[in-house]
């Protein structure tokens, strides 16, 4: 028996996503219809081909649709030709204060120009850069930042703000799209999440262009999640949003990481095993806490969209159960219930070593099987 439809009829889960211009950054479609894609950035040099290259391949593992490079200097987009020889996914190179580094990178093989418009120089050299973009069928990022917006606005605002941002993001699009160049998506990023979120809000209102959401230098690993989740996760839930970079100052791969679960949560995209677990008390029969934190090692490597429902007790258990692919329920004397699909399964007597083992058997066997049945579906 196949798991209930539980997503139907239930309109206060639907998020309506804004319509939006579509993109392409390389062979990635960004806004329109496309799914929301994920996307992180090396803090390797990148003069460091070997390193870097490794780096981008340990994102594109964790699931990275698109990686951001900075081209710092001229060795670096120069080493940017055999990076992307030797990545998958496609490259952003990132460009600041100097507007040859974009014409370089263009040229080496980017699929996307990172330019901030308040440090890239005059609007004859913005042109140049644009022309390289064009001529080499690459895509450009507005990339506005709350803490680089150019003097003039920051003597008629006062200080950095969001219409600050949004002025100046307007500013350039003008200068792109008196270039007719039509192939770009825009950011407005800050630290300060109410400045983030206004001015990607005025700014979702005023274009269809595609948008790019982060809340710039968010912080560590705890903070930095934490932060980006509020003013991220209250823009997608809005809609607003075509493109992911979660800014934590930690392993670039835990963006990635963070990036699928705020999407997973709100029911915009999946990827993976989604572990829902209860935060255990006394009436659990087993150690949940150590049983979920063995369980996501074992089941990391995993893709395929699945939902694992992990309950210490029969209070919440079976109901848990009922929406998950697979479920635990923690039952008395070291017995616990298994579900399948919501409905009963079978009962297990074990440890929790062996509660770890079975759980990650049943699901390799349920990923084989939805595999199968596409691999059928294709055939057919």
């Amino acid at each position: 028996m196949s798991k209930p439809d539980h997503t139907a009829h239930r309109p206060w889960r639907m998020i309506t996503r804004r319509k939006s211009r579509q993109i392409m950054v390389g062979n990635v479609p960004v806004g329109g219809d496309a799914p929301i894609t994920v996307q992180s950035m090396t803090n390797t040099d990148t003069k460091d081909v070997k390193a870097t290259v490794a780096q981008v391949h340990a994102l594109e593992d964790a699931g990275a649709d698109i990686v951001r490079i900075s081209c710092p200097d001229e060795e670096s987009s120069a080493a940017l030709k055999e990076i992307v020889k030797q990545v998958k996914v496609p490259i952003v190179a990132d460009i600041h204060f100097h507007y040859r580094r974009g014409i370089e990178a263009a040229m080496n093989g980017a699929a996307c120009l990172r330019i901030n418009p308040g440090n890239i120089g005059s609007a004859d050299r913005v042109k140049e850069v644009i022309k390289a973009a064009k001529d080499n069928n690459c895509s450009i990022r507005i990339g506005v930042n709350a803490g680089s917006l150019e003097r003039d606005l920051l003597e008629k605002y006062g200080e950095p703000c969001p219409d600050a941002m949004v002025e100046s993001a307007f500013r350039h699009i003008k200068v792109l799209e008196d270039n007719d160049f039509f192939n770009f998506k825009i950011s407005c990023k800050a630290s300060d999440v109410f400045m983030a979120t206004a001015a990607y809000q005025e700014l979702a209102a005023r274009c269809d262009y595609p948008i790019h959401l982060g809340i710039t230098e968010a912080g560590g690993l705890r903070t930095g999640t934490v932060k980006s989740s509020i003013g991220m996760g209250a823009l997608l839930w809005a809609g607003i949003g075509d493109t992911i970079r979660v800014s934590l100052s930690a392993d670039p791969v835990e963006e990635v990481k963070v990036g699928f679960e705020m999407l997973k949560s709100l029911g915009l995209r999946h990827r993976g095993v989604n572990v829902v677990a209860c935060p255990s008390c006394a009436r659990q029969q087993f150690d949940v806490i150590k049983t979920v934190e063995l369980l996501e090692q074992r089941l990391a490597h995993i893709t395929t969209p699945l939902t694992v429902s992990i309950i210490g007790c029969v209070v919440n258990g079976p109901g848990e159960a009922l929406m998950t692919d697979i479920g635990l329920t923690g039952g008395g004397r070291g017995t616990h219930q298994i579900y399948i699909n919501g409905n009963t399964a079978h009962r297990l007597y074990d440890n929790q070593q062996s509660i770890v083992e079975h759980m990650v058997e049943m699901v390799e066997k349920k990923v084989a099987e939805i595999k199968a049945t596409e691999q059928q579906a294709k055939a057919a």
